[in-house]
């Protein structure tokens, strides 16, 4: 395999940077043995799957060849620290989402708190993809939008009622898709946390808990110095 394929790419109005890296690791398949080999639980209320811990070891040695990116990209002034990282699989079937999990969501209000999602199976799985919510344009969510953001959802949802149970995949009545990026194996996509994101899912995928076959990530959270 050869050495990483980085780009990155501005979405949206706000322009928020995402890098996309190809060819992440060079041995994918080592995550994946201890992915395998993992116990899995559920982790609280958002998150519609199961996660196990990801060793530290493993983590810093994915991370540490792209630190320099990651502050140069976002503007920190030295490395992040790893907030947390676990092996993580879509389980749950759509008609069992709860009200909060059939909409984008954001990771925290700050803006040093950075997602690095790393890609373990099949492109067949979908991607992430960023949406705008279209009443107030907001495309990420601070501090200091957080108030006026969730009382026009509030108002939206007693207008419209709640979404369907399904995953969002694309432009509906209180948002707008503004990118979307593949799944591919040993893809990772780094991203501020504050920014509305979901995953995008296939219709046939198959919600099994099985590591080996399932829709299984690394997701790794950051937090970054100004």
């Amino acid at each position: 395999m050869g050495a990483p394929n980085i780009r990155i790419e501005r979405i949206g109005a706000e322009q928020q940077p995402v890098i996309v890296i190809d060819d992440f690791v060079e041995a994918p398949e080592k995550l994946r043995a201890a992915a395998e080999a993992s116990d899995y639980q559920v982790m609280g209320r958002h998150y519609p799957g199961l996660r196990a811990e990801v060793a530290m070891a493993d983590v810093d040695a994915f991370l540490a060849p792209i630190q320099r990116l990651i502050a140069k990209t976002f503007g920190f002034d030295g490395p992040s620290r790893v907030i947390s990282a676990g092996y993580s699989i879509v389980t749950t079937r759509p008609a069992d989402l709860t009200p909060i999990q059939r909409l984008p969501h954001f990771d925290g209000l700050e803006r040093e708190r950075v997602a690095l999602l790393h890609y373990l199976n099949g492109q067949d799985q979908g991607g992430t993809a960023f949406y705008r919510h279209r009443s107030t344009g907001f495309e990420t969510i601070t501090a200091e939008r957080h108030a006026a953001y969730d009382a026009a959802l509030h108002r939206e949802v007693a207008q419209h009622g709640m979404p369907a149970p399904a995953y969002i995949a694309g432009d509906t009545a209180l948002y707008e898709r503004i990118a979307r990026f593949e799944a591919k194996p040993n893809r990772a996509l780094i991203y501020r946390g504050h920014l509305l994101h979901c995953a995008d899912l296939p219709d046939d995928l198959d919600f099994t808990p099985d590591p080996k076959t399932g829709r299984l990530t690394v997701n790794t959270f950051l937090w970054g110095q100004f």
